[in-house]
This record gives structure tokens, C-alpha cells and sequence, in this order.
């Protein structure tokens, strides 16, 4: 997706040549929850002057509310006319920054975050952090009430079609709608679960990216609806099947071109990528808490379901926590697997690269790659061969995380607090429930 540049006149003119009834103004809270303020258009001139107002307690992670009056800074380059039928007239969207009623930036927008870890990149001597993400999800049926159930609307595997593949035209409308909004759509396929899809788009930088992977999520549920299915992006909606991840393909670009990219190098991987690389395996176990935010992330990272379990790296399979995919010069990259699309993404973005450039700023090579499947090998052997484990629950993740100051840096203060509270009240929560599962083992035997 190549995003225009816009200025507030370009905006005025469009809105009036198209006919914009309404102004969707978004922005994302602390736990990657995509909010908005809709206003009408004639609240255009408000909007682009920073003016439009947000009550910050309101929104989980914000502010106290005796500081709750905040102000929405549009990104006009964000710009954008969604291209579905309204009843009311066409609705277009700004992508918007949190600031402080004095205009200053709040600490706690994700968003803000993320462009302050950008700005390091910037005075390291990079100038672009290109993603790649690979969002999948899963497609279950409505009710008669318009409420989802349990039930998927295919069999169908990977790469499977029709008629196995019954979410085909859901997902070929997905497609069609992100490219009138600008997207480039690389992939459209089923993946391996039934009900499980995959549509990758091309890579972006780092902001861009994450405001794709949300604007993303917006349009597979719109169009899901419209076919009477739900869209889920929970990491394991159903168990005894694969969960749904969000591969992060990476790269840093200099003005020489691809920084991880060297053809004098056995493998053409530079020294740059070889420290980023370490960098996110040193940190990999707090990176789990902010890329893998719930308690149901967890059933996701298991054996035997495709997911990272161990902390490893190879370019020859698939196993490993990082894999190096094949594509050299301008496509050299490295790819994190264990990522899910509950992850707020300007968190799990600003987090990994703030890992990287903490690697290259130490300048340690990683351990040599493991190129066998590690879930065949002893505890021995992954021992002998440097792979430990990533956290097995949303409460040993918080741990690490508090234990890391790179990953807790590249949250600030605010959001780290913000975050940490939210994800341990959940822990909380999820700890004091009793299942279903419990009451099968228990309930007669003791």
C-alpha cells in the first residue's frame, strides 16, 4: 500500500468532489482495540486545525479522568474513503495521534510510541523499518440473532478451494475491498485449520504497517458480516486445531539499500542483521508478553500446531522461533513466527524493533542456527544446542517482561504501566475461573 501525501486543501476538495457525509477519526488503545469518533463533515475544518476532542478516561490505558480532555492530531496522510455503501453518505477515515489538551504528545498512544522508537532507528542511521505481516484468521457463522457460534463455515486445509473452501468468495471480497482502499494484496489463500484464512499484503514501514494490519482488521470483519460470518482474529478460537499467527517479516534499510542484506557473507546475511537477529532472541521471552497479549495466545504456543515453542533461529525450517526466508538482495529479511494478531501492533512493532537495534548496539553474533525440527529433539539436545523455552503462559511472559529493561524501555513509562496492569487483571481473571475442563476431571473423582 503506497500511501499518499495529502494536505488539508487536498482533504477539503476531495471530501466535497466525493460527496463525504462522515468522519471516522481512529486511533488504537492499549490493548490494540481499533476506537473512533464519528463526526459529520462539516466538522472538516474543526478536525484538520486539532480541535476534535476525546474524553481520555474513557478509553482503558489513557489518562485519570481529572485529565481526561485530549485532542486527535489527524494523519493526513492516512486519509481514506471507505469504499462500501453507506445508507447516510460516504465515510472516510483519518488515522489520528493522542495529544495533551496543552498539544503536547501523550506518552500513552501506542501510535505516538511507536514514532519515538522510530526516531531512535532515525539516529542509529536507519531510515525505514519495512514489515511485512501475515495476519490469518477464522471465519464462524452467525446466528439468527446475529451473534457468532462455534460454527465454522468450511472443511476446507491449506490451500484448499472450492467447493472444500467454502469462505472463498468472503475472503475474494476481503481482497477486492482492500485494493479499491489501496492495498496490495501479495497471498489470498484457506490456510491449514477449517475455517482458517491467510491474505498478506505488501510490506510498509513501521507506522504504516501498523496502521494497515488495523485497518486490515477493519475490513475483513465489514465485509464477514455482510456475508453472515464473524471474523475472529483470536489466537486459538477452537482447540485440537492450529491457532491463528501474525508472521512478522522484517528488514532495515539505510541509504545503501537493505542493511541486512550482504552478498560477500556465506549465507548473504550482513553483520547488521546478524546482531538485530541476536537482539531478538536475547529479549524474545519479555518480546512474548507484548506479541502474544492473552491469556488465550498461550493454547496457541503448544507443540504439534506449526507455532514457535522454543528460542531458536534457521533459514531451513519452519520450527524455530525466527526464520530466515530464502529472497536475498532488497528481500532479505528475517521473519518472527510467534506473533499473533491480538497483538496491538504499534506494541509488538515498537517492542521488536527496539530489540534489534539493542542487538546491534551490543554487537553479538546468535548461537548457530538449528536447521533439525526441534520438536523431535531431547531436552538434552535443545539444551546442547543453546534453545530454551518461550514463556507457556501470559503470567511467566509478565515476568520476563519485568525483568527485561530494553522491551520495558521501549514501552515508556506510561504504556508499560497501562499494559502491564490491564494484562495481569486479565491473568487475574483467567486464574480465578473455573472451566468447563475442571468440572469433566474433577467433579466426580474427588
Amino acid at each position: 500500500m503506497t500511501r499518499k501525501q495529502y494536505t488539508a486543501d487536498d482533504i477539503r476538495q476531495i471530501a466535497k468532489d466525493e460527496d463525504v457525509a462522515f468522519l471516522r477519526l481512529m486511533f488504537t488503545d492499549i490493548n490494540g482495540v481499533l476506537k473512533n469518533v464519528e463526526v459529520p463533515i462539516d466538522q472538516l475544518d474543526k478536525v484538520l486545525a486539532n480541535k476534535a476532542t476525546l474524553d481520555g478516561s474513557s478509553i482503558e490505558g489513557f489518562v485519570r479522568i481529572e485529565e481526561s480532555d485530549m485532542l486527535l492530531y489527524p494523519d493526513l496522510n492516512t486519509w481514506l474513503i471507505f469504499p462500501w455503501n453507506a445508507e447516510h453518505g460516504k465515510v472516510a477515515r483519518l488515522i489520528c495521534d493522542i495529544h495533551m489538551s496543552d498539544g503536547s504528545e501523550f506518552a500513552g498512544d501506542p501510535r505516538n510510541n511507536l514514532r519515538r522508537i522510530v526516531q531512535q532507528m532515525h539516529r542509529a542511521g536507519f531510515n525505514a523499518f519495512n514489515i511485512g505481516p501475515e495476519p490469518e484468521f477464522f471465519l464462524f457463522k452467525l446466528d439468527d440473532k446475529g451473534e457468532p457460534t462455534l460454527n465454522l463455515n468450511d472443511n476446507g486445509g491449506y490451500f484448499d478451494f472450492e467447493p472444500v473452501d467454502l469462505g472463498e468468495n468472503c475472503r475474494r471480497d476481503i481482497v477486492l475491498e482492500l485494493e479499491k482502499m489501496g492495498f496490495e494484496v501479495e497471498a489470498s489463500h484457506h490456510e491449514v485449520a477449517p475455517g482458517q484464512h491467510e491474505i498478506d499484503f505488501k510490506y510498509a514501514d513501521a507506522i504504516e504497517a501498523a496502521d494497515n494490519i488495523q485497518t486490515f482488521k477493519l475490513v475483513v470483519r465489514t465485509v464477514a458480516r455482510k456475508h453472515g460470518l464473524h471474523a475472529t482474529f483470536m489466537a486459538k478460537p477452537l482447540e485440537g486445531i492450529n491457532g491463528s499467527g501474525m508472521h512478522i517479516n522484517m528488514s532495515l534499510f539505510n541509504e545503501q539499500g537493505n542493511a541486512f542484506y550482504d552478498p560477500k557473507t556465506q549465507n548473504q546475511l550482513s553483520q547488521t542483521a546478524m546482531y538485530f537477529l541476536n537482539g531478538l532472541m536475547e529479549h524474545a521471552r519479555a518480546l512474548t508478553a507484548v506479541n502474544n497479549p492473552t491469556v488465550n495466545s498461550y493454547k496457541r504456543l503448544v507443540p504439534g500446531f506449526e507455532a514457535p515453542v522454543y528460542v531458536a533461529w534457521s533459514g531451513k525450517n519452519r520450527s524455530p522461533l525466527i526464520r530466515i526466508p530464502q529472497a536475498r538482495g532488497a528481500g532479505t529479511r528475517l521473519e518472527l513466527r510467534s506473533v499473533d494478531p491480538t497483538a496491538n501492533p504499534y506494541l509488538a512493532i515498537a517492542a521488536i524493533l527496539a530489540s534489534g537495534l539493542a542487538g546491534i548496539k551490543e554487537q553479538k553474533n546468535p548461537v548457530p542456527p538449528v536447521n533439525r525440527n526441534i520438536y523431535t529433539m531431547s531436552e538434552k539436545a535443545r539444551r546442547d544446542n543453546h534453545i530454551f523455552d518461550l514463556p507457556s503462559t501470559l503470567h511467566n511472559a509478565l515476568k520476563a517482561l519485568k525483568e527485561d529493561d530494553v522491551v520495558v524501555d521501549a514501552l515508556g513509562k506510561h504504556l508499560y504501566k497501562s499494559f502491564l496492569d490491564s494484562r495481569e487483571l486479565e491473568w487475574s481473571a483467567y486464574r480465578q475461573t473455573v472451566s468447563q475442563w475442571e468440572r469433566d476431571q474433577y467433579l466426580k473423582r474427588f
